[in-house]
């Protein structure tokens, strides 16, 4: 007989983070990584590309896979999102699909949640109901809520969680490890994220945009980061340990459909931009470890949203 003390074989794969905008996978996926590789804000699409994050236990390693809410994709950039998310289930070992407790007193199963599951019908990988904000609905509805949807799709695996207060979130990796293949760690013990630092910044730019802009503004906004210079980077001697030491320069664009956008975003006298600044060079400075010279520019680049070669000249290929 084998020895009680004998180690399992670790499990590896990856797990697709799938649902309707604002549902909270992002969140989740913050919180199974524990570091805060995808922005997060109140206002739908914010995700606009897939974001992988890694984590790695001893008894296995598991790639989430965070992607953009589903929708009715109206426009390129929507297309091109819906596209990224879809694609993202076809190629994981199975799939978690993120639902909310409905706000009102009935319960149902939402138009676009059922949309969404046909299509994961017919990709056909193994998938989980995941309800996100268990906080926020009385646990009397909880069970008729999870047979609501246990009569649409035949899950796995029904995991309640909720993503901002952490609850649940173990159990989850550990069912969504259960599930995955035996097979040694696929990425490096100590990877976190496949995001380059550039890559970070412009989104934590994006995100005090989406912070402190209201109306069209976010939707219409896109980020790229033309200058890195890492030249002083390393801390000068001396410096304390846990201080910020050494010096990073960073130019970034952000991009803007019409003029009229582009006087909102700069605001009057510049302070809307430089309360942007501000906010995202105080969370680039955290992601780096060290200090950052910000310099942020506005840019107009004419309905680059609804323009494929638009999408591709601003990052999204």
């Amino acid at each position: 007989m084998a020895s009680q003390s004998q180690k399992k074989t670790p499990r590896a794969g990856f797990a697709a983070l799938i649902g309707r905008p604002n549902v909270g996978k992002s969140t989740l996926l913050n919180a199974l990584t524990g570091e805060k590789i995808a922005i997060v804000s109140p206002k739908p699409q914010t995700t606009r590309n897939r974001i992988l994050g890694v984590v790695t236990r001893p008894e296995g390693q598991v790639a989430f896979i965070d992607t953009p809410g589903i929708h009715q994709a109206k426009g390129e950039l929507n297309r091109y999102m819906v596209e990224a998310a879809i694609s993202a289930a076809e190629e994981v070992d199975l799939v978690l699909f993120l639902i909310e407790p409905p706000q009102g007193e009935t319960l149902d199963v939402t138009p676009g949640n059922r949309a969404i599951l046909e299509r994961l019908e017919k990709v056909g990988k193994p998938t989980f109901l995941v309800i996100n904000k268990i906080d926020s609905i009385p646990k009397a509805k909880l069970l008729p809520l999870i047979a609501l949807y246990g009569q649409e799709f035949p899950f796995a695996e029904v995991v309640p969680i909720s993503a901002r207060e952490k609850d649940g979130v173990d159990h989850l990796f550990q069912v969504v490890l259960g599930h995955l293949p035996e097979g040694e760690p696929l990425f490096a013990e100590d990877m976190l994220t496949d995001q380059q630092e550039r890559v970070l910044v412009a989104e934590y730019i994006r995100e005090q945009v989406l912070r402190h802009c209201r109306q069209e503004i976010p939707y219409s906004t896109a980020v790229l980061v033309d200058v890195f210079d890492e030249s002083e980077r390393e801390p000068r001697p001396g410096t304390p340990p846990g201080q910020l030491g050494g010096l990073i320069r960073i130019a970034a664009s952000i991009y803007v459909e019409r003029d009229s956008q582009k006087a909102i975003l700069i605001g009057k006298q510049g302070q809307m931009l430089k309360l942007i600044g501000t906010d995202a060079r105080k969370s680039v400075q955290r992601l780096l470890g060290a200090h950052v010279y910000l310099d942020l520019r506005v840019r107009v680049e004419a309905r680059w949203s609804e323009r494929a070669a638009g999408l591709r000249k601003l990052g999204y290929e």
